[in-house]
């Protein structure tokens, strides 16, 4: 018999929530995240093969209309004179490309396409980390260093598509790519905000802002 599994996010045992032929999600009853199995994530090759097939163009209209209100709330709230870094760029980000538009200095970090680990030991105004946390597999411990990273005041800009009550999740596209591992809820955010140490959050759909 197998062992219970451990939520990612709170290590708290977690329930069966959903299984199809080929991928098995449980659900953790303490901060509401739901999770693939942890024996069913891709290895390190395969992941990096998919985020290589996945690169967004730059240059992609559509792409870069979805990250409007995202660059809306960083030119709304930093000087393009503040310390910035993109999290989780992937081979190409169209945040920094549209933030450096802009004027803005974007450093650019990415576990398997810019593995600078010496930028993680700089502090940033703020940091853009956009469509990244669904691969996170250590949820708070990647949210604990982006906190780090972050100046006192200093804003992380999030996008993610959050489960909603509203939402079948046997239907759900967002769960059927291979690379996302953790699914959160509003009740995670602010599970995550109160753990990492933020001072506030806001959801506004798809953007979710942690302040420090």
């Amino acid at each position: 018999m197998e062992s219970a599994i451990l939520c990612p996010l709170c290590s708290t045992p977690s329930d069966l929530y959903y299984q199809s032929r080929k991928k098995t999600f449980l659900r953790c009853c303490n901060c509401s995240g739901v999770f693939l199995h942890p024996a069913q994530r891709l290895s390190a090759d395969a992941e990096k093969q998919r985020y290589q097939f996945h690169q967004n163009d730059v240059d992609d209209k559509g792409y870069q209309a979805y990250m409007q209100p995202l660059t809306d709330h960083v030119l709304a709230n930093h000087l393009n004179s503040e310390t910035c870094l993109d999290f989780g760029s992937g081979p190409c980000s169209v945040v920094a490309k549209l933030l450096r538009d802009k004027g803005f200095s974007m450093t650019v970090y990415d576990p398997y396409f810019f593995d600078d680990r010496k930028l993680l030991l700089n502090q940033y105004d703020f940091i853009t980390c956009t469509e990244v946390m669904e691969h996170f597999y250590s949820p708070l411990e990647s949210f604990t260093i982006l906190f780090k990273m972050l100046v006192q005041n200093g804003k992380l800009y999030c996008t993610t598509r959050l489960y909603l009550p509203e939402i079948d999740f046997s239907s759900w596209f967002y769960k059927n790519d291979a690379t996302h591992v953790f699914f959160y809820t509003p009740e995670t955010i602010s599970f995550i905000s109160s753990k990492a140490g933020f001072s506030n959050f806001i959801i506004e759909d798809k953007l979710i802002v942690f302040e420090k």
